[in-house]
């Protein structure tokens, strides 16, 4: 895996300007990280799959946002902002699977859809109309194939956001004894260590050896630490731990038996 990190690629472009080379674009940001892989495209003859590929990961770490959900009342979510780049010649579909792992908790968050936090979002990011339809997300992003990019041209990327409440935050409606059971709960601001596991960047798959119809799909993981205590929900607090890892994990897809013959 090779790794990009905005400031570097600005230097880059810094020094092309000076020599007249290239016109000095907007100032990247220095927390954006790019997970290329070096061979997008390989034979997966072992597995008799045919063709094992894998997309471009961009993102930035994760941050916080407040914002109203309907039932739910106003809630701190986490969202972490993304862009896919497709270098494998053909179009490909991205299924995402976006999960929140704690290490110190030791819960699991799964990605939520949630309009009016995707618009908080849209809002906090000073998108004009036209940009907020083109920030898809985890079911969006799946309806349309992720266009090849050139060798030799810019690259196509489509941008997601991956979203985050805590369903252990109670709900106005809640009942007592449900209340009192969620605040006795682990919370998001409980954690200062965590991964975020992405699947779908990949179509690389291995039956699950311990469950029956399950899979393990090729997954992305990005481990992330918070300094500070919960109190301090700053962008800035949540840092990226590099290296990233590229391992098997049990998805929640099911696996159909093949027709005869096939």
């Amino acid at each position: 895996m090779i790794r990009h990190r905005g400031y570097l690629l600005l230097a880059c472009f810094a020094v092309l300007a000076s020599t007249g080379g290239l016109v000095l674009p907007l100032a990247a940001n220095p927390n954006e990280q790019y997970i290329k892989d070096e061979n997008p495209v390989q034979e997966a003859e072992a597995a008799k799959r045919g063709v094992l590929w894998v997309l471009d990961f961009k993102f930035l770490p994760p941050r916080p946002i407040t914002a109203d959900i309907p039932g739910r009342g106003r809630r701190v979510c986490w969202y972490m902002w993304y862009q896919i780049i497709n270098r494998t010649g053909s179009p490909r579909t991205f299924i995402p699977d976006f999960e929140w792992v704690t290490h110190d908790t030791r819960m699991v968050y799964r990605d939520q859809i949630l309009p009016s936090v995707q618009e908080a979002i849209a809002k906090e990011m000073k998108l004009d109309s036209t940009s907020y339809y083109d920030i898809k997300n985890s079911v969006t992003i799946a309806a349309t194939p992720i266009p090849a990019s050139l060798p030799k041209a810019a690259p196509r990327a489509v941008t997601g956001v991956s979203i985050w409440s805590d369903p252990n935050e109670p709900n106005p409606d809640d009942d007592e004894a449900t209340r009192k059971q969620k605040l006795a709960l682990p919370k998001f601001g409980d954690s200062n260590r965590y991964s975020i596991f992405v699947a779908g960047l990949s179509n690389g798959w291995v039956p699950d050896e311990k469950a029956k119809g399950v899979v393990q799909r090729r997954t992305l993981q990005l481990t992330f630490r918070r300094l500070g205590d919960k109190f301090a929900l700053r962008a800035s607090a949540i840092q990226f731990q590099p290296p990233e890892k590229w391992i098997y994990r049990a998805s929640v897809t099911a696996v159909r038996p093949a027709a005869p013959g096939k």
